[in-house]
């Protein structure tokens, strides 16, 4: 038996909603640049473009029974490491230093439990500034 992150159920929901949201920006236009990108200081779930426009998105779920907004969820110190991860990011890739970028949020306040409908997307949910 496999013991791990990859097989708990969270993390399984959590692939799953990424996944969505992944495919639900695609549908909008935009490009996969990379899925979860680790760098020492963090991890971004989503680095997706369209034409000059970089977002870093980070995906939320909360349960369905949940009494806090998966959106709610990111909070400053959160929104901190995104940030400087992304800084790392545009280091590594300095071609990507010239685009327009912008931290997303895709929340997903699932009913009884299952992905249905859009994500609430949360553009330029907080900045770098």
């Amino acid at each position: 038996m496999t013991v791990g992150r990859s097989t708990s159920p969270t993390h399984q929901r959590g692939q799953l909603a990424e996944e969505t949201a992944c495919r639900y920006l695609q549908e909008q236009g935009f490009q996969l640049i990379q899925a979860n990108y680790h760098c020492k200081l963090g991890e971004i779930d989503l680095i997706m473009q369209r034409h000059t426009l970089l977002i870093f998105v980070e995906v939320r779920m909360r349960r369905h029974n949940s009494m806090m907004d998966a959106a709610m969820t990111v909070t400053r110190p959160k929104q901190r490491k995104l940030i400087r991860t992304a800084q790392w990011f545009l280091q590594e890739f300095p071609h990507c230093a010239e685009l327009d970028c912008r931290f997303d949020v895709m929340a997903f306040n699932p009913a009884k439990g299952e992905l249905t409908g859009a994500p609430d997307w949360i553009q330029g949910a907080f900045y770098a500034g």
